[in-house]
């Protein structure tokens, strides 16, 4: 009895494992199984490979595919904002004035990175801003910041 593996045999292998990260948070089953895919698809086109190249193209596959998603690929997913950090973190960050405080009415400040959750917030100040001014929070006073003159 001889049996050689078809690629529709690495097809199913592959969704499995691909299926499989749901019950498993890991992440990383999901790598071996697209190792799986390509198999699959190599065998579709080639179909005169042997098993145990189909194991070392399904190895290195996959371990290529794992090491781009925790190399470049997640890196690039991680949360930029500031939301949710402490007062203490924001103070000494600087933004730009887009709104000049005049006649009692609070100024605007814009930060490029999101500072609390949110790019743009209200400000008071000791000294006189004008627009376009670079400003670094000194304190928060409940929805307000209170900055300085950078």
């Amino acid at each position: 009895m001889n049996f050689t593996v078809q690629y529709w045999h690495w097809l199913v292998f592959g969704m499995i494992l691909i299926m499989a990260e749901i019950f498993i948070p890991s992440f990383t089953i999901f790598w071996f199984g697209l190792g799986g895919l390509g198999v699959a698809g190599l065998l579709l086109l080639f179909s005169d490979i042997s098993f145990t190249w189909q194991l070392f193209i399904w190895a290195i596959a996959s371990c290529v595919f794992t090491l781009l998603w925790f190399k470049f690929i997640r890196p690039m997913m991680t949360d930029r904002t500031r939301a949710g950090i402490a007062r203490e973190a924001a103070i000494g960050e600087t933004g730009q004035v887009i709104r000049a405080p005049e006649n009692g009415r609070r100024g605007m400040v814009r930060f490029t990175t999101p500072l609390l959750g949110s790019d743009e917030w209200s400000f008071i100040c000791d000294s006189s801003v004008s627009l376009g001014d670079r400003v670094t929070v000194a304190d928060i006073s409940g929805n307000t910041l209170v900055v300085k003159k950078a």
